[in-house]
């Protein structure tokens, strides 16, 4: 297999770069251009050379003896001096030695799924974590990178392989008496791991939003203030503000950080009765945002709702115009002035907080739907249990099931899923 190389810091000047060498070769190719290694997992201040023996920098030099490093194999990083001349050289030398090659996108890190130093969930947490722009992202991935997924699955999968041994025990002793009875505890452990897997598909919905952001949509009717709500809680005009009725013809989305959470204010258009087609596509694009929305924000300017608009339990309803409309309403605000933004904001962030709370450590859309699959298997095992099916049909059921949680950590029936997530990493992960 080849040795990689690649840039494992950001390109651009920078105080510090850093290159890393993985592979059969990486130590090879450290001494030639550091003139010798430092004992393994230890630093050491070296002048890289290129092959004419000219200085290229002064670099602190690191080795890593396999397995010990992050993709299982010998890696050596060089911490160079962040200059895009120094990189360039360091590159143009490693390129001229035998057996050595540019790393493809994420090729550092499949090295280390496919050296079983990571598991497939913690590869996907990984790379969430890069990705992470608030705190509750942040603490998410970490889980999911820590392994905490792949620890749940080892222990379903210890339950339901004693199942599976308890079961095979009845064929073995077709022809004779079964020693005991052992569907009670088959019982149990099958209904442990359903009541775990059940609890942990109940989370998904909310680690996928904080993933990707949760929802809020500003409703109201046209010029109660939706467009300026949306640019005070940006701190900037992220929408066109009129006193022209109907200014907003399509959905206005601003990213916010709100205590951590990533959260996507949607700002829509004015809810009436319209006979402007366009007015009336941008409505029902308000409606259809909205219904698909985690949270509402309902303005209300004269004390009655936009006309054909329902409330549900979790809007929140606001006193819009406080400045030249006095309320004595909870949520009065005045996107003029500021009164009651930051007590709205609070709203919206302990409610969302709430659901965040609930989020269990599969996070991702396939680990859902490989969760739900071995729900299902284990349904089916449980009812053939109960109706008296042939033990050989539940097994195979249980095999089904093993399957799918096996596929959450990377152990079988992924292929098709990995070139997808490693084409989103770096070079140099």
């Amino acid at each position: 297999m080849d040795t990689i190389f690649a840039l494992a810091s950001a390109p651009g000047k920078s105080g510090v770069a850093v290159l890393r060498i993985s592979g059969s070769r990486a130590f090879h190719a450290g001494r030639v251009l550091a003139g010798g290694l430092p004992d393994a997992q230890r630093t050491s201040l070296r002048k890289l050379r290129d092959s004419d023996g000219s200085v290229i920098d002064e670099a602190l030099v690191l080795a890593f003896e396999s397995p010990n490093s992050f993709t299982g194999e010998d890696c050596v990083e060089f911490q160079t001096h962040g200059s895009p001349a120094i990189i360039a050289a360091l590159m143009n030398e490693l390129s001229a030695l035998p057996g050595l090659r540019l790393a493809q996108p994420g090729e550092f890190t499949r090295r280390a799924l496919e050296n079983n130093r990571m598991d497939l969930a913690q590869v996907e947490g990984l790379a969430d974590l890069i990705e992470a722009e608030t705190e509750a992202q942040r603490k998410q991935a970490l889980r999911t990178f820590s392994g905490e997924l792949g620890q749940k699955v080892e222990l379903w999968r210890k339950d339901l392989v004693r199942a599976m041994a308890l079961l095979e025990v009845t064929i073995d002793f077709a022809d004779e008496e079964v020693p005991e009875d052992v569907y009670p505890e088959v019982q149990e452990l099958l209904g442990r791991v359903s009541q775990n897997l059940a609890a942990e598909s109940a989370g998904t919905h909310a680690a996928e939003r904080i993933r990707h952001g949760f929802e809020v949509a500003i409703l109201g009717a046209p010029n109660v203030g939706k467009s300026s709500l949306l640019n005070r809680l940006a701190g900037r005009e992220a929408a066109i503000t009129s006193s022209i009725a109907g200014t907003t013809r399509d959905v206005v989305e601003v990213r916010l950080d709100l205590d951590g959470l990533p959260v996507t204010v949607l700002d829509t258009a004015g809810l009436r009765e319209t006979q402007d087609e366009i007015e009336q596509i941008g409505i029902s694009r308000a409606m259809a945002r909205a219904e698909s929305a985690d949270l509402r924000i309902i303005l209300i300017e004269d004390g009655r709702l936009p006309s054909g608009l329902g409330v549900a339990d979790d809007d929140i309803l606001v006193q819009a115009k406080s400045d030249i409309l006095p309320s004595s309403s909870e949520f009065a605000i005045s996107s003029v002035t500021g009164r009651g933004i930051d007590r709205l904001v609070k709203a919206v962030s302990h409610r969302l907080s709430l659901r965040a709370a609930s989020a269990g450590t599969a996070t991702h859309v396939r680990h859902r739907l490989a969760i739900s699959s071995a729900v299902e298997s284990l349904d089916l095992a449980k009812t053939k249990i109960s109706e008296g099916f042939p033990v050989e049909l539940v097994i195979e059921d249980l095999r089904q099931a093993l399957v799918d949680l096996e596929s959450l950590i990377g152990r079988v029936g992924v292929e098709q899923v990995l070139d997808e997530i490693f084409a989103s990493f770096c070079l140099g992960k």
